[in-house]
């Protein structure tokens, strides 16, 4: 694909050196080699045409780097795109007044010619209070937006007009695991079944956190019903480890033959530095959906991002990174799915972005990307109105598609897309 994806080894300079000496023509080999790396590294000028490999003269910084992505130019990089979006058709938010929710949404998957969706659904009788008073929280009344919440499931023809089902994971009566609130499913399949891996709360969020194991059901049917296979899949870490508190965000992609389970936890932050939390994903592995799964040893193997979106590519698999960390809003690849460098910087990406990669389970070894998918929004409500809203997003990260208008590099809005983010008093980080 290119050096970032390739590395080459490097041949040190003393092993050269010790190979020619005892040669009786050593000193003519090394002054010859000597000239004609000198007239190779002479200083020239960056030629007009872009070169398609990196030059062997001295490069900036900047353009030695811009040969280790997957391409010079970023309108041939496979790995860039714009993100545009779509508000769908039938789901109702009961006027906007903060007591329905929908958010989290999984990658969709195609079944007989229907497309099925799953996501956390909130409708309780009041909007969110908020995570700083999750105290006051009851049994009727959500800390966060993500409390009091039931997996749900639509279906769609064509990825925009969508009925709602149902619910497909209920709440189980307490005290077992998610009897407070089931939340952010996302699909696997596996040998003709279906599984659902989503967080199972105890507690309103906000008590000491977002402290949730995973849990997993299964069934025969993308419709259900779903029978619960397990909880705490991928167990917390030990006290003191970056993931003691949270797995969160689980996506399951079959990788090698095996279920590489991708999760976040945010760490550095509880019981008393909320402001200077940082988030990181780990991978657990596993020779079948229920387990056990075993932790990878150089956890957590990405840094940034708020959310889990991997998806295969090419050999490897890819990452889409939003908000969070120093590499915010970049894509990602990795060719053993541990090791990822970034491939693209990208803007206004999905948020908890669930793509449709038609190859997401098939383990092909020859990921193929994809072209749409849902993510969703937390800020549709006025405030004291709490709710998300999910939706669709369009792209081109595909390599079997060319879409010239997603890799544009300019998104213009209107001054108000950006005079919304003035200063506010609200005193939230985010301006919400």
């Amino acid at each position: 694909m290119d050096s970032v994806l390739y590395k080459k080894p490097i041949v040190h300079f003393f092993m050269c050196s010790v190979l020619l000496v005892g040669c009786s023509d050593s000193k003519q080999v090394t002054t010859s080699d000597s000239s004609e790396t000198a007239q190779k590294k002479a200083h020239q000028v960056f030629p007009h045409k872009m070169p398609e490999n990196k030059p062997d003269f001295p490069l900036s910084a900047s353009a030695e780097r811009m040969f280790d992505y997957p391409a010079p130019r970023v309108q041939d990089n496979e790995l860039y795109s714009l993100f545009k979006y779509t508000e769908l058709k039938g789901f109702d938010y009961n006027g906007g007044d903060g007591t329905v929710s929908r958010r989290d949404p999984s990658r969709p998957i195609l079944v007989d010619g229907i497309y099925y969706v799953y996501y956390t659904k909130r409708h309780t009788k009041t909007p969110p209070i908020g995570w700083n008073r999750a105290k006051e929280a009851t049994d009727e009344i959500p800390s966060t937006d993500w409390d009091l919440a039931e997996i749900w499931y639509a279906t769609s023809t064509d990825g925009i007009n969508w009925k709602e089902e149902g619910v497909a994971i209920k709440r189980p009566e307490k005290p077992k695991p998610g009897w407070r609130s089931v939340a952010t499913p996302d699909i696997l399949i596996w040998k003709d079944k279906y599984y659902l891996y989503y967080q199972a709360f105890d507690e309103p969020s906000g008590l000491r956190g977002d402290w949730c194991p995973v849990s997993v059901s299964y069934a025969d049917s993308p419709a259900g019903p779903w029978t619960h296979g397990g909880d705490a899949v991928i167990p917390f870490g030990e006290q003191g480890e970056w993931d003691q508190d949270a797995t969160h965000d689980p996506q399951p992609i079959v990788y090698n033959g095996k279920i590489y389970l991708y999760y976040k936890a945010a760490y550095n932050k509880w019981p008393n530095i909320r402001d200077k939390y940082a988030v990181g994903h780990g991978l657990a592995i596993a020779e079948g959906p229920l387990g056990p799964f075993e932790k990878h040893p150089l956890n957590p193997v990405m840094t940034s991002g708020h959310e889990t979106t991997y998806f295969p590519f090419k050999e490897g698999i890819a990452n889409i990174t939003i908000k969070d960390g120093n590499e915010r809003e970049t894509v990602q690849y990795s060719k053993d799915g541990v090791n990822f460098e970034i491939a693209s910087v990208i803007s206004l990406p999905p948020i908890a972005g669930g793509p449709y990669a038609p190859d997401m389970f098939t383990d092909s070894g020859n990921g193929r990307g994809f072209t749409w998918g849902m993510s969703h929004f937390i800020n549709a409500g006025e405030p004291k109105k709490q709710h998300s809203i999910i939706a669709r997003f369009d792209c081109d990260l595909s390599l079997d598609h060319d879409i010239p208008e997603y890799k544009k590099t300019g998104v213009w809005h209107k001054p108000e897309v950006y005079f919304a983010q003035s200063p506010s008093n609200s005193g939230h980080p985010e301006g919400r």
